[in-house]
């Protein structure tokens, strides 16, 4: 236990470094700066808005003065009278030296603050500003409810009601304040969702990042969905991460502002609510540790839950040809399960935690009476200083119990952190150096240059291709064969760079001048025309052109039924894999490489079909790579390349191969 209670520093420690990570470089470039910088930057704002709260107030006090002397002196004297004690004594020049402090650091380091960095700190001082005009609104009510009960017990008519116009006009004051508070909060919220998802997605996109994140074993990664932690864990994190920052901002505020106040009516009260609310966050913080863990998992299960539904909507078709429905219904129930199972472990620590928050604030109830008692009965405090100190201590009792009141939202806020934080510290790992057996140091090439290159599956021992010697020249084109599992596709990989060589030199013609076509084509979520130009912009073609490559690779059947290019449907649903082929061949055509690698690309086709469009790519002069099983192949192709299965392979002009399998 004693362990436990020791390692709660160090953990929260590391969820706020982990939140800087996340957090700062919205503000400020993260690897140009420190976290003292962003914290120095935190304070200057609080100068300045502390400087700009005065000189606001001041100003409308000038002007409410100017236009009625006697209306601000009877309803606003107080108000006055402060701010002409602030003035004359040193408080005021300090808080205007202190803003211009802040406005020289922002000022200093303007050049950190480009890309629109600034527009979130001016968003979040405006907020700020408006909680500190707020929370002065509100202690001045404390005052105000204690003179109009005092006037009520007194029966005083005229004080009575002149301290119900100035509360009325607080109320008054304060809503717009606050509605634009909220308003401004959802807006920042939205600001630095929509820069972090798109953070996120770019580094994503990166050097193939997202490829090495998902490798077709789910054991050899750690992070799990990713597209949930772009997603809900950007939405849920940045708005937990406002949301507890400005009300941890407000409870300071509010505990600064009534601390003093409480005192001065009763110390005894002030420091029995500040040990009782140590008392009960202790214990809250300490049973919660298990209620954050259980969180982050349910983040985790609530997202494989929904990824196995949507395999069921992308694999529909396969999954009704096998009448496979039982065998998906068990692993979707088996997901659902993980989910009902840790849902149901956290409804019971959940409900334990709200017992003992419930008894907390239950008990805090009879604190103010039973301190309070004595000085009432003995006459030594009147009623009007118990109403007030009761609102006071309410308000302390709110900034105290913060977290007390939010430790479900700040458990959420921990799992959101732990899996935001270890997607964006995976992704921004993954680079050339770091990730050797996946992306290749591929050299660029006019041909296509393997020089004793060895292929091994990343992360494995096993050499399924020793030594490789291979050429291809342009207007030259090799058919890979050999048995299932003996590394052909593998091999394909290392050329396109999406794999690195276990040992030797790769070299491949750029990017732009090598094309990869799959078994089954990739087909986007977009229009026809998105399909047939991908991955180039698609106003590059007009419709006449994109219409004779259709025609060319045999598709007329799609224009028939789809005359508008710019429709968008479910295409991977309405096209069979062959016609799904035949698309990849037009996409070929318009990309216009000079080497293509096919893996099985018309496995799906007849083979007069096939026929035309080797042909076509003959026309063209196109080198290629071919993967395939059909005798047929050999025909189209100078080079065989035999991979044996064991580590060997051969090199056989494609006219001996034939003869040699006869």
């Amino acid at each position: 236990m004693a362990k436990s209670i020791f390692n709660i520093p160090k953990d929260l420690f590391l969820q706020i470094k982990k939140l800087r990570k996340l957090t700062q470089p919205y503000f400020l470039p993260y690897t140009e700066t420190n976290g003292w910088l962003f914290l120095m930057l935190l304070v200057a704002m609080l100068f300045c808005v502390a400087g700009s709260v005065l000189f606001l107030l001041t100003g409308l006090m000038g002007i409410s003065t100017s236009l009625s002397q006697e209306l601000t002196g009877q309803y606003l004297g107080g108000v006055e009278q402060s701010l002409e004690k602030i003035w004359n004594g040193k408080l005021g020049v300090g808080i205007s030296f202190l803003f211009l402090v802040g406005v020289s650091c922002f000022i200093s380091f303007r050049g950190q603050l480009k890309q629109k960095r600034w527009l979130p700190w001016l968003i979040l001082g405006f907020i700020i500003l408006m909680l500190l005009s707020v929370n002065g609104i509100n202690a001045g009510i404390t005052f105000l409810v204690r003179d109009i009960t005092n006037a009520l017990i007194a029966r005083n008519e005229d004080s009575t009601y002149r301290n119900l116009w100035i509360l009325g006009i607080c109320f008054i004051t304060a809503l717009p304040i606050r509605s634009l508070q909220f308003y401004l909060t959802e807006k920042l919220q939205l600001l630095w969702r929509d820069w972090l998802s798109k953070s996120l997605i770019n580094e994503y996109l990166k050097d193939q990042t997202y490829y090495i994140l998902n490798p077709n074993d789910e054991l050899e990664t750690n992070v799990d969905n990713p597209d949930q932690r772009i997603t809900e864990d950007t939405r849920d994190f940045t708005n937990q991460a406002l949301d507890l920052s400005l009300n941890i901002f407000d409870s300071i505020l509010t505990f600064s502002l009534n601390i003093l106040i409480l005192l001065s009516i009763s110390k005894e009260l002030t420091l029995a609510l500040i040990i009782y609310a140590a008392i009960i966050t202790f214990l809250l913080v300490f049973a919660s540790k298990k209620l954050f863990r259980l969180n982050y998992n349910q983040l985790r299960y609530e997202a494989d839950f929904r990824y196995g539904l949507v395999h069921i909507r992308n694999n529909s078709e396969s999954i009704a040809f096998y009448s496979g429905e039982e065998q998906e219904a068990k692993e979707v129930n088996r997901r659902l399960g993980s989910v009902v199972k840790n849902f149901n472990l956290l409804i019971i620590w959940s409900a334990m935690i709200r017992v003992l928050q419930r008894s907390g604030i239950y008990g805090s109830v009879f604190i103010p009476y039973i301190i309070l008692a004595v000085p009432i009965l003995t006459g030594q405090m009147d009623f009007g200083q118990f109403t007030q100190a009761r609102v006071n201590y309410q308000l302390l009792e709110g900034s105290l119990f913060f977290i007390i009141y939010k430790i479900d939202t700040l458990a959420r806020f921990s799992a959101s952190i732990g899996r935001l934080e270890g997607f964006q510290t995976n992704i921004n790992s993954i680079n050339k150096d770091e990730n050797k057996e996946f992306i290749s140091e591929v050299k660029d090439s006019k041909s296509i240059l393997l020089n004793n290159v060895s292929v091994k599956t990343p992360g494995k021992n096993n050499i399924l291709i020793e030594k490789l010697d291979l050429s291809v020249e342009p207007q030259q084109s090799v058919l890979v064969v050999g048995p299932s599992g003996c590394g052909k596709t593998s091999l394909l990989r290392v050329i396109s760079g999406l794999w690195s060589s276990h040992a030797g030199q790769v070299s491949s013609p750029p990017r732009g001048e090598l094309l990869f076509i799959p078994q089954k084509p990739y087909m986007t979520l977009g229009s026809l025309r998105e399909q047939l130009c991908y991955p180039l912009d698609k106003n590059r073609f007009s419709d006449d052109h994109l219409r004779a490559v259709l025609e060319e690779v045999k598709l007329p059947s799609i224009l028939e039924r789809y005359p508008n290019l710019d429709i968008k449907q479910d295409w991977p649903r309405l096209l069979s894999l062959g016609e799904q082929q035949r698309l990849a061949f037009g996409r070929l055509l318009l990309n216009s490489p000079k080497f293509v690698v096919l893996d099985e690309a018309t496995s799906a086709l007849d083979v007069k079909t096939e026929r035309h469009l080797y042909q076509l790519l003959k026309k063209r002069d196109l080198s290629c790579i071919s993967v395939g099983h059909r005798p047929t192949l050999i025909d189209y192709h100078d080079t065989v390349l035999e991979i044996i299965g064991d580590g060997s392979w051969r090199l056989i002009p494609s006219a001996s191969y034939e003869l040699s399998q006869s």
